[in-house]
């Protein structure tokens, strides 16, 4: 049955499953823990601070006070940092959904501690690396998904194989839709191993649309309080942000390589349904280059 009209509503019983979300102590991945947590999940948050994981679970406590729930660190720019919390995540009795959420948007110029520019560092390299690290752990969980995060900014990416660090000229809009094309490019390429594979685990994709999320803090300031009064007519909140996550993750009937995101005003807000991204997205020649060059960065190698 296609997923159509999704909503927090939507989301069934969790008891028994587990997930791990990272970048859930804000935004999009906080509303995506609070409900699976609801809902009965036992749900490990993944998070670079220990003090606002714990404040977040405090949150989510004080609605759901018996909330299941546990902190991973995890710094999705620093390849120590991931394959620590994926030893942490795979000392757990199971694992059935990874929600790669987290991200960054629009930084000045960084590197992350392994030396990769920031947003395709901790936005792809980051989620390619983790993903790569827990498929064992999945496969042995119950109707295993892995969700990788993108954005309508896909539209515009290009994957600049010559310049993959923007050593050469780096512009921030520029990086960040390079990143969210990688997201998708290494969805479907995922998704097209696992099903040669026969695995179990299917790979989905989703994006928030417009979501009033942390995310804009790199946004000028005059912007930001500029459209903060009208937010309402063209954004989501950050909890009608995580529908497509939400759906992505546990909607019934999901198929393997489906891509969810908003069903209004050309995908910025509303509930949650099945998209579709640019054909570039799904292109076999550039995926798998990508691929072989994140492992090459990361040094993860997959079991597909």
């Amino acid at each position: 049955m296609a997923i159509r009209n999704f909503t927090d509503k939507d989301v069934p019983d969790q008891s028994g499953r587990v997930f791990f979300v990272t970048g859930a102590n804000s935004g999009l991945g906080y509303h995506t823990a609070k409900l699976l947590a609801g809902r009965g999940a036992r749900v490990l948050l993944g998070c670079r601070s220990e003090e606002k994981a714990e404040l977040a679970m405090a949150d989510i406590r004080a609605v759901y006070p018996e909330a299941d729930m546990r902190f991973i660190p995890l710094d999705l720019g620093n390849l120590k940092s991931i394959r620590d919390a994926a030893k942490l995540v795979g000392q757990e009795p199971r694992l059935d959904v990874l929600v790669n959420n987290a991200g960054i948007m629009m930084p000045p110029r960084e590197e992350t501690a392994d030396g990769f520019e920031t947003q395709f560092g901790v936005n792809h390299l980051g989620t390619f690396a983790l993903t790569g690290l827990l498929l064992d752990k999945l496969a042995e969980g119950e109707a295993p998904r892995v969700v990788i995060t993108s954005s309508m900014a896909h539209r515009s990416g290009r994957i600049d194989f010559d310049d993959i660090n923007a050593e050469d000229s780096y512009s921030r809009w520029g990086r960040y839709a390079m990143s969210k094309l990688a997201n998708l490019l290494h969805m479907y390429e995922l998704d097209r191993r696992l099903r040669a594979a026969d695995s179990p685990i299917i790979a989905v994709a989703c994006h928030p649309g417009v979501a009033d999320t942390e995310l804009t803090k790199n946004f000028p300031g005059l912007v930001v309080s500029l459209l903060r009064p009208v937010s309402g007519l063209f954004m989501n909140s950050a909890a009608q942000g995580a529908w497509p996550t939400l759906a992505a993750a546990v909607g019934d009937g999901v198929e393997a390589g489906q891509y969810f995101g908003p069903s209004r005003n050309g995908e910025w807000i509303g509930p949650a349904r099945e998209v579709q991204p640019r054909p570039k997205a799904k292109r076999i020649e550039p995926a798998k280059r990508l691929w072989a060059v994140s492992e090459e960065m990361t040094g993860v190698k997959y079991p597909v």
